[in-house]
C-alpha cells in the first residue's frame, strides 16, 4: 500500500519542523452560484483547507525554499480563478526572493464549476513558472497521484527535474472522461509515473517519504559554488604525454605501434566509464531520465553532479550501456535537453566521450541522427554556460564529436578521437580491415596529437592503464574535473567564436 500524505502531510515531512511560513490569504470568488458555493464549503469541511492549493515557504535542511501543494481532496485539487491567483502570486514571491520552488500537483485539472474562464488560467500559471526559471531559479516538481488534465499540461511538466509519487496518475486525458467519450477503458499501465519514466518523460519515481533527500541533493548541486581554487592535480605536459616509443625497423612503425597500442587499452572492457567515474570520484549525484517528450536512450547517461564543491551537469556517453545498444537520436536529444537545463540554472555543462560511435541502423536514419548531430554541435557551441569535454575512452565517427566542442577540453592519455573506427576507415580506403593501425596513426587520432594542434588542453595520465588502476584513475579525474570547473564558474561561459577557433589550424 503505498502512502499518500495530503498536502499539509507532505509539507511536514519535505520541511524542517516548525519552519512553514504559509503565503495564502482568504481567497475571493466574486458572484458565484448557490450550488457552487455549498461545494466549497463542503470542501473546505472534507479537506481541512480553504483551497485546492497551499503556498508558503520553510526550511529544508536548513535552506528557504518555495513550496505550492495541491490538495485534492478539495474539489479534487481543481484549479479555479482563485485558486490560479494563489498560485501565480506564490511563484512570482518566489521569483522576487529568489527561492528554489518546489511544486507538488495532484488534480483532475480545471475547476467544471467555472469552465473556461478558469481553464485558461493555465496560460497565466505557465508564464509565471517560466519567468520563474528565466531569472536562473530552480523550478522542482513532485507529481502525486492523480495529476491530469491542465495542470499536468502545465506547472505540471515544467520542472527542471521532475519526479513523481510510486503508481501515480499521471497523464493529459483523465480515463473516466476517456471511456466516456471513447466507450471504452483506457488501456492500463500507460498513465502510471512508472511508465512515463520508461519512455523518458519523468526524472525518477520515489516514494513520499524520500522526497527531502532527493531534493535536498538536488539543491545542494544547484546552489554549490566554489569557495577556494582547487589544488592542482597530476597532468601530463603535452610533449610528455606519449606512451614510451620503442625502437624499431621502418619509419613510422613505432608511430603506428604506440597508436594502436593506445586504441587497445581504450577498448579494454574492464576500462572504467561514466558510472565508474560519478561513483568515485562525484560528491553528489542525480541521475536524470528522458528527453522529458517520451524519449530515452540508456546509451547517454546525464545528470546533475558535483566534483568537489563544483556543480555541472553530466552529459556522458555511457559506454556500458552502449556494449549492448549504440545510443542514437534520441540520446542526442536527451544531451540537448541537459543542455537547456544548464542554460537555465547557470551550470557548467560537462560532457564525457566514451563511445563505439552512434547507432547505424534503419531505426537511427528514420530518426534523423544526422540532423540530431548537427543539432547537439551547434547547442554545445552556442549554449550560455561554461563548457568542459572529457576524452574519456574511444570517440567514434560523429556521435563523438557531438559531444566535442567545449571551452576546455580535457583527456585521458589514452583517449582518441576518429571520423570512423579505424576497422572501417581501412576498409573504405583499402577494401579490408588489416591496415586499421596504420590508417589510425596516419589519421593523428589520438588525444596526444590533438592537444599539439591545440584541440585538446591538458591530458591526464594513466599508470600505466586506466583499466588497471581503475580507483587512483578515476579519482585523478575528478580532482581535474574540480580543478576545470572552478576554473570555469570563476570566467564564465565562452562565446561561439571562441568555441570554433580552435579548430582554425
Amino acid at each position: 500500500m503505498v502512502n499518500r500524505p495530503n498536502a499539509t502531510e507532505l509539507i511536514s515531512l519535505v520541511l524542517d519542523e516548525g519552519s512553514w511560513e504559509s503565503w495564502d490569504s482568504t481567497p475571493e470568488y466574486g458572484e458565484i452560484s448557490d450550488a457552487y458555493r455549498a461545494d466549497l464549503t463542503t470542501a473546505r469541511e472534507r479537506s481541512g483547507v480553504d483551497e485546492a492549493v497551499i503556498t508558503g515557504a520553510g526550511l529544508m535542511r536548513g535552506r528557504r525554499v518555495a513550496v505550492v501543494a495541491s490538495e485534492f481532496r478539495f474539489l479534487a485539487g481543481s484549479i479555479g480563478r482563485a485558486t490560479a491567483d494563489r498560485l501565480i502570486a506564490a511563484v512570482r514571491r518566489a521569483t522576487a526572493e529568489r527561492l528554489p520552488l518546489l511544486a507538488a500537483p495532484a488534480s483532475g485539472g480545471t475547476r467544471m464549476q467555472e469552465g473556461t474562464p478558469a481553464f485558461v488560467q493555465m496560460v497565466r500559471i505557465g508564464e509565471a513558472v517560466a519567468a520563474h526559471k528565466a531569472a536562473g531559479l530552480p523550478y522542482l516538481v513532485y507529481l502525486r497521484h492523480p495529476t491530469t488534465g491542465g495542470v499536468m499540461a502545465s506547472w505540471g511538466s515544467l520542472g527542471h527535474v521532475t519526479v513523481a509519487e510510486p503508481g501515480a496518475l499521471l497523464g493529459f486525458l483523465g480515463p473516466k472522461v476517456y471511456e466516456v467519450l471513447q466507450g471504452r477503458p483506457f488501456p492500463a499501465g500507460v498513465q502510471v509515473a512508472e511508465n512515463l519514466y520508461a519512455h523518458g518523460i519523468i526524472d525518477g519515481v520515489v516514494p513520499p517519504e524520500g522526497i527531502a533527500e532527493l531534493l535536498d541533493r538536488v539543491l545542494r548541486i544547484l546552489t554549490s559554488r566554489p569557495t577556494t581554487h582547487a589544488e592542482p592535480v597530476e597532468a601530463l605536459p603535452v610533449a610528455d604525454a606519449s606512451p614510451p616509443r620503442q625502437a624499431r625497423d621502418g619509419a613510422g612503425s613505432a608511430d603506428v605501434t604506440d597508436t594502436w597500442d593506445a586504441i587497445t587499452r581504450s577498448r579494454r572492457p574492464d576500462r572504467p566509464g561514466i558510472r565508474a567515474l560519478l561513483k568515485l570520484a562525484a560528491t553528489d549525484v542525480v541521475p536524470l531520465n528522458g528527453t522529458g517528450q517520451g524519449e530515452r536512450d540508456p546509451g547517454v547517461l546525464t545528470a546533475l553532479a558535483r566534483f568537489g564543491d563544483a556543480p555541472c551537469l553530466v552529459l556522458a556517453q555511457d559506454r556500458r550501456e552502449q556494449a549492448h545498444q549504440p545510443f542514437g537520436p534520441e540520446g542526442l536529444r536527451e544531451a540537448q535537453r541537459g543542455l537547456r537545463l544548464a542554460s537555465e540554472l547557470g551550470l557548467p555543462v560537462l560532457t564525457v566521450i566514451d563511445t563505439r560511435g552512434a547507432a547505424l541502423s534503419p531505426e537511427a536514419e528514420n530518426g534523423g541522427l544526422a540532423g540530431e548531430i548537427a543539432r547537439c554541435l551547434a547547442a554545445l557551441v552556442t549554449v550560455r554556460a561554461p563548457t568542459l569535454c572529457l576524452m574519456l575512452g574511444e570517440g567514434n565517427g560523429g556521435g563523438a564529436l557531438a559531444f566535442l566542442p567545449a571551452d576546455r577540453v580535457v583527456a585521458a592519455q589514452h583517449a582518441w578521437l576518429s571520423p570512423l573506427p579505424p576497422e572501417g576507415a581501412s576498409a573504405i580506403v583499402y577494401g579490408d580491415g588489416e591496415h586499421a593501425a596504420e590508417l589510425a596513426e596516419r589519421q593523428r587520432v589520438l588525444a596526444i596529437e590533438l592537444a599539439a594542434i591545440g584541440v585538446v588542453d591538458r591530458i591526464v595520465p594513466e599508470h600505466p592503464d586506466a583499466a588497471d588502476e581503475a580507483e587512483a584513475f578515476c579519482r585523478r579525474i575528478g580532482g581535474v574535473l574540480q580543478e576545470e570547473l572552478t576554473g570555469l564558474l570563476a570566467a564564465g561561459p565562452g562565446t561561439s567564436e571562441t568555441r570554433s577557433a580552435r579548430y582554425a589550424f
